[in-house]
């Protein structure tokens, strides 16, 4: 763990395990100069420190990008989400982490995880404070079924890159691809090839979007007549204007980034891009969109939670989306304007930026010299 540590941080790290369950789970505070530590709390079989770790500075520099006040934090359980004792593994999760959880983190939503989950969380520390992202009935702002992460993905991408008439090709359909898919078509793009974790379709004259995100899960792509089926991961090489990888981490290397048939990418997803895939797609004139910038549609819609999570008054989705389209439209205006200028990729612009800020912060909290 000391090996994870730099100038930023992180300043905690906390492991829990729990016999009965066979659950393993870690808390990684990265850094709280702008605010309290917050992120979401994934939930894989194959989670590992490190890669929590590596999220939890993606908060911290997603927080600082769009400019709200809260610390780069995220958790994360080495567990089977399909699992029987799922319950029983989060329930014992957050029991073991009670002295942080809510007075140093909160726990959130990501990979693994649903509004449910959310649900039981409050319900296990009997604190409606203790998560974020519960159900709508519970007076909570569900991330998911209003899609603020992919609405933010489209907003930014459309700021700097005009979508009217634009293909778009979308890796992952889960609950951001989905979201962005809808919000593409509705800024004017054409959806032109689509994956989710059984496969891939593509059609140049695009996709129905409408009947695609009418079967509710992964099963949308295969179950879709018309256009083209593809082998998973083909449609990453479809010809098209904007690539949104909106799955996984890690998705596209320097070789992949070299054959790429796209004039923009928006990352969707936490870190889809490697350092030498960015370094390609700029000596190919591609720009790539950070994913602290692009998809913190998802921290907007959490500090409207956060303030509200002990409200008797639900936050109002209408205010929710606004703040989302200002924020993230200015700020991918802000990164790319930067890159132009200083002649770097919008990563490194965006990541001067954030660290900027929370420099500051640490300064003036007395946290590194003045």
């Amino acid at each position: 763990m000391f090996e994870l540590m730099d100038e930023w941080g992180p300043e905690k790290v906390v492991c829990v395990s729990d016999s009965r369950t066979g659950m393993r789970g870690v808390l990684v505070i990265d850094n709280t100069a702008r605010g309290m530590g917050k992120g979401g709390t994934r939930m894989s079989p194959s989670l590992s420190v490190a890669e929590v770790a590596r999220l939890a500075r993606v908060m911290t520099w997603k927080w600082a990008g769009v400019d709200l006040f809260f610390g780069g934090a995220k958790a994360g359980i080495r567990f089977d989400p399909s699992s029987p004792d799922k319950e029983a593994a989060l329930r014992a999760f957050v029991r073991l982490l009670s002295n942080e959880i809510p007075s140093e983190y909160v726990v959130g939503l990501d990979m693994g995880l649903t509004e449910r989950d959310a649900a039981i969380v409050q319900d296990e520390l009997r604190s409606r404070g203790a998560a974020v992202g519960t159900p709508a009935e519970l007076g909570g702002v569900p991330y998911d079924q209003l899609g603020v992460t992919g609405f933010g993905v489209a907003e930014a991408t459309d700021a700097v890159f005009p979508l009217s008439g634009r293909r778009v090709v979308i890796q992952g359909l889960g609950a951001v691809g989905r979201a962005a898919a809808r919000r593409f078509v509705e800024l004017g793009a054409v959806v032109v090839a689509v994956s989710s974790a059984l496969g891939a379709v593509h059609d140049p004259a695009g996709l129905d979007v409408d009947r695609l995100l009418a079967v509710p899960d992964d099963s949308a792509v295969p179950a879709y007549s018309g256009g083209t089926q593809l082998a998973l991961g083909a449609e990453l090489l479809v010809p098209t204007d904007v690539l949104a990888p909106c799955a996984l981490q890690d998705v596209i290397d320097a070789s992949l980034a070299s054959r790429l048939s796209c004039s923009f990418v928006v990352e969707g997803a936490n870190m889809p891009t490697s350092f030498e895939a960015q370094q390609v797609l700029a000596a190919r004139g591609i720009p790539v969109l950070p994913d602290f910038i692009a998809n913190a549609g998802g921290v907007v819609a959490a500090a409207y939670a956060m303030d509200a999570r002990l409200s008797p008054f639900r936050p109002d989705p209408a205010a929710i989306y606004g703040t989302i389209s200002t924020k993230l439209r200015a700020n991918a205006q802000t990164v790319i304007s930067a890159a132009s200028s200083a002649g770097t990729t919008p990563h490194q612009a965006a990541r001067s930026l954030a660290e900027s800020r929370v420099r500051t912060a640490m300064q003036l909290r007395g946290r590194l010299p003045l």
